[in-house]
């Protein structure tokens, strides 16, 4: 009678290859991820600054004159001004005034990568 033994597990090979396998999707996968994730915030910074220059329109038609301070608008903006996911604060806008134009952009911040947010211009 032989002794037969039963072989159970993996060889180190096969696991190596495993890993070599989901290391090469993960370098494919993960880039277009991040470049997706970046333009989803970009584009949420955008609509933001959108929603806050309609505000800052508004704001101005009633009184006549552009106010630069952003802490204004947070009444107009249901109660707060909303995040800027690009910078991680809800104080990531900028408005420009004079007597009678306006503009308003997001910031860039360092959680979108680097890109150009769009510029909203104003005239009263």
């Amino acid at each position: 009678m032989k002794n037969i033994q039963s072989r159970k597990g993996f060889t180190l090979i096969e696991l190596l290859v495993v890993v070599l396998i989901l290391g090469i999707l993960t370098a494919i996968a993960l880039p277009s991820y991040l470049s997706s994730v970046n333009a989803s915030r970009q584009g949420a910074a955008n609509t933001n600054a959108r929603a806050l220059a309609t505000a800052v329109q508004g704001k101005a038609v009633t009184a006549n004159a552009y106010d630069s301070t952003l802490a204004d608008y947070a009444t107009d903006m249901g109660g707060s001004i909303p995040l800027n996911p690009c910078t991680g604060t809800n104080t990531g806008y900028a408005i420009t005034t004079t007597a009678t134009t306006a503009t308003v952009a997001a910031t860039s911040g360092s959680n979108c990568g680097s890109w150009t947010p769009m510029t909203f211009s104003l005239t009263l």
